[in-house]
């Protein structure tokens, strides 16, 4: 027999989304889940039998959501062109004390 090792490359992945079934799920759980912890305060709260609330209401279903899309970060607008000057302004410098001063401070 021989190994075969399954890989699959970056640009397949990428290339290929989530399901949309699953997607539009997680979605309705998401807001369904906000609606309960935003309208009725007992889902707010501690329940014995499932812990706290608001995490299986709506972190869970994040959680799940953001696990779908492969732990993708959001997209962060670009960084200015690395040609620019970083600092509109000019850097302060310490100033030159005057001989009064020099006076004043012995």
């Amino acid at each position: 027999m021989r190994d075969f090792v399954h890989s699959v490359s970056p640009e397949a992945t990428a290339a290929r989304g989530p399901d949309p079934q699953l997607e539009r799920v997680l979605r309705r759980a998401v807001v369904t889940g906000l609606a309960l912890v935003l309208l009725f305060p007992l889902a707010r709260g501690q329940i014995p039998w499932l812990g706290w609330a608001p995490l299986w209401l709506v972190g869970m279903p994040l959680a799940a959501w953001w696990a779908l899309h492969r732990f993708r970060l959001p997209q962060w607008p670009a960084r200015r062109a690395a040609s620019g000057r970083r600092h509109r302004h000019a850097q302060a410098r310490r100033r030159v004390r005057t001989a009064r001063k020099a006076q004043w401070a012995a």
